[in-house]
């Protein structure tokens, strides 16, 4: 499972014509799902977002989490994350999950991350359009897998 987080000072997405979610200051997930993915990584992928430490303290320094700052999370999913471009100029896509799979994961994310902070979303295989002003920017990618000694592990 993949993530690639946005620190927002807000985001958006409209999904067929519809504003589906909006937030303020937080974090702007883009979730992108793998055929070998299970719940077990879909929470501790969500966990780690909400506790990763990206937001500046008094100091200044990035020491806070998105639970520290009261903050809230955009949730979209994004299969394209998980495009091949090495051959040829068209991006392959069959390193992603099948919909079924990817739907389910994607809403045991968005409940493993509601349990810590609010949560917004997109609406799952829609076309939609998101919107954001990145704060700092910082941006940052998260892949959570399942090692050779089936602990979940970041690479």
């Amino acid at each position: 499972m993949r993530a690639l987080i946005q620190r927002v000072s807000q985001a958006s997405v409209v999904a067929d014509g519809e504003l589906t979610g909006s937030i303020g200051a937080g974090l702007l997930v883009l979730l992108g799902v793998a055929p070998g993915d299970d719940g077990e990584i879909a929470a501790f992928l969500a966990e780690r977002c909400a506790t990763l430490r990206i937001f500046e303290d008094e100091a200044g320094k990035m020491n806070r989490s998105l639970i520290d700052i009261g903050g809230q999370m955009l949730v979209v999913s994004q299969f394209t994350l998980f495009a091949d471009t090495t051959q040829g100029r068209r991006p392959y896509f069959g390193n992603a999950a099948l919909p079924e799979l990817a739907d389910e994961l994607y809403e045991k994310f968005k409940a493993a991350a509601a349990g810590s902070v609010p949560v917004a979303c997109g609406k799952f295989g829609a076309d939609m359009q998101v919107s954001l002003c990145n704060d700092g920017p910082v941006t940052i990618m998260l892949d959570a897998v399942r090692n050779a000694s089936g602990r979940i592990a970041l690479i």
